[in-house]
């Protein structure tokens, strides 16, 4: 399953990294202000999605990262946006209300690099392990059904 996801992306022009086991965290700020922190969500497998309102296929992905947030929060998986560029929040949190973004959304200004490594285009999305660990990075968009299937397949031990 894991060749397949893999093959998709190639055959898509996109490009994933499966990396070592390393346990990361970071703590950023909500959109209200409230420091949250990657290891809140232990126990979960969590996408942390890069992304910018300006760029357009992080807005075609959008509501498919809300399907599986919305599919998986309750059980094995959850979104976090982190939102990647120099915006005033109250102009962030109505996009975010106008998109139905129904995941947790943080916020950094742009860098090269962030806390889970290099971003080098928009949109950006890690796959943190239940424990914690640094599993994948996807540099481009994704679909709740490549998300599922990578997991699956990781769980399978299709590594």
């Amino acid at each position: 399953m894991v060749r397949f996801f893999v093959v998709l992306l190639l055959s898509s022009a996109l490009s994933v990294s499966v990396y070592a086991v390393e346990t990361v965290d970071f703590t950023l700020p909500d959109l209200d202000g409230k420091s949250r922190q990657l290891s809140e969500f232990r126990g979960k497998w969590v996408v942390v999605n890069y992304w910018a309102t300006w760029c357009p296929p992080c807005l075609e992905e959008i509501p498919e990262l809300v399907d599986f947030h919305e599919a998986h929060k309750d059980n094995n998986a959850v979104v976090i946006g982190v939102d990647f560029e120099d915006i005033a929040i109250p102009k962030l949190k109505s996009f975010v209300e106008d998109y139905f973004m129904s995941y947790p959304i943080l916020h950094m200004k742009p860098a090269p690099k962030s806390e889970l490594g290099v971003i080098s285009g928009l949109p950006t999305s890690f796959l943190i392990s239940p424990e914690g660990e640094l599993v994948a990075k996807q540099t481009g968009p994704v679909t709740a059904k490549m998300i599922k299937d990578f997991i699956d397949g990781y769980n399978s031990g299709e590594r």
